[in-house]
């Protein structure tokens, strides 16, 4: 159930009460500005604001009867606030105030999830440091190529999450906007000074135009955003997991005491927390498709996309807050291996260094399709013969011709492969 997949903050955000407190705001504001505007006697004002309250309780008794969430918000408040409630919702549609509410709670909700991938920024900044010239075997398309750091893998990781930063923030920005326009956005019978006023209390923005309804591309742009985020972790999850395979064994998520890996067979230490985000991944894509098909409404308004929003959005959000906690303490606590990452970077007898000792043959002067099959001659023999690659190289009778095997020696050395390193953490300062 979604509910194993939440922390408090991002949860209180996505209640359905909070919805309605938000909305209740959003109506209290409205009074607020009509009164200073004439339109709505001051005294009846300072009562809604001491009275106005609603029970969820009595709310959804209401409903069960009129069908309508916000006529039933509205009755409940009444029921509360006496005669002085004709006061509110006064020239208001549900939306005004229902898109107005949503956009203050997505942009509390962006709020969390920016902090969230500071606190994963911060995490990844320490371990590249930490393994800065932590040496490991790099792999393309699943096979050995030439060495890295595990820092550099770190530091990848960091600067995708720094730009998932700036994509959060753009996607904040386009949802945080309210409307109080009426029913089909002309202000007819709301003017924009109370819209304004009402979006300036929520800590938003009005939107430009609207119709009924703030238009669903913004709402579009934050969910593929939050899916991207999503699909970053599922990229860094997948890699952990790949590296902690028993014939790898590079690194390890954090095996707790007492944790337990199988069932059936008590040697297991599985990346259960990494196949969880990754699996939650595929949800949060999921809800983004939803998102754009969200997008075309008839005319100035239909509701199809609410009953969708209900879902994707608090579902959305709750998985990522969670999926990025997690995954940060993933990296914090990750167990890393240097001496299986040395063992491994040797299990191909040097094959790793080919593209080296192939430069080497072409500064001496060797046409390179020549160069490149005497080192790939002496390669294959290692591959299907387990012949050893050093010596046959050093062997060979055409690379002889060119490089002595002192030569052929330094073609052999991991140094060779980090000489850029600083120059590249130091664009991130590090």
């Amino acid at each position: 159930m979604i509910t194993r997949y939440t922390y408090p903050e991002m949860a209180a955000i996505w209640t359905e009460e909070n919805e309605f407190r938000t909305i209740l705001k959003v109506e209290i504001h409205a009074a607020e500005i009509m009164a200073e505007l004439g339109q709505v006697p001051k005294a009846a004002v300072a009562v809604i604001k001491e009275k106005a309250d609603f029970n969820m309780e009595r709310l959804r008794e209401i409903e069960a009867v009129t069908h309508h969430d916000i006529l039933a918000f509205l009755q409940a408040v009444a029921e509360n606030v006496g005669d002085e409630a004709k006061y509110i919702h006064m020239g208001l549609t549900s939306t005004d105030v229902k898109d107005t509410a949503l956009g203050s709670m997505m942009n509390q909700a962006c709020d969390i999830i920016l902090a969230d991938l500071e606190k994963f920024r911060q995490v990844l900044r320490r371990r590249a440091a930490e393994h800065k010239y932590t040496v490991m075997i790099g792999r393309t398309h699943g096979i050995h190529a030439e060495p890295i750091t595990l820092g550099l893998k770190f530091a990848l990781w960091l600067d995708e999450v720094e730009r998932n930063i700036e994509r959060v923030k753009r996607a904040q920005e386009s949802v945080s906007v309210g409307k109080v326009s009426g029913a089909v956005g002309t202000y007819a019978n709301v003017g924009p000074e109370v819209e304004a006023y009402i979006c300036d209390k929520m800590g938003i923005k009005p939107a430009k135009l609207a119709t009924q309804v703030i238009q669903r591309d913004r709402h579009a742009e934050l969910m593929t955003t939050l899916a991207v985020v999503a699909s970053s972790l599922d990229k860094f999850a997948t890699e952990v997991r790949n590296l902690q395979r028993t014939d790898i064994r590079e690194v390890e998520e954090y095996f707790a005491p007492g944790q337990k890996g199988s069932s059936a067979m008590p040697h297991k230490r599985n990346p259960i927390t990494c196949e969880r985000v990754a699996g939650l991944a595929r949800v949060v894509r999921g809800n983004a498709l939803a998102a754009l098909e969200n997008v075309a409404l008839w005319h100035e308004r239909d509701i199809t996309h609410s009953s969708v929003e209900r879902i994707i959005l608090p579902d959305s959000f709750l998985l990522l807050d969670y999926m990025l906690r997690k995954f940060t303490n993933i990296v914090d606590k990750l167990l890393v291996y240097p001496d299986a990452m040395k063992a491994n970077m040797e299990k191909t007898g040097g094959l790793v260094f080919s593209q080296r000792l192939l430069l080497a043959l072409v500064d001496k002067g060797v046409v390179r399709e020549d160069a490149y099959r005497w080192v790939q001659k002496n390669a294959m023999a290692r591959w299907m013969e387990g012949a050893d690659f050093k010596t046959n190289v050093i062997n060979d009778e055409e690379i002889k011709k060119y490089l002595t095997a002192a030569e052929i020696e330094a073609c052999f050395e991991y140094t060779y492969y980090l000489r850029n390193v600083d120059t590249i953490m130091a664009r991130f300062g590090l």
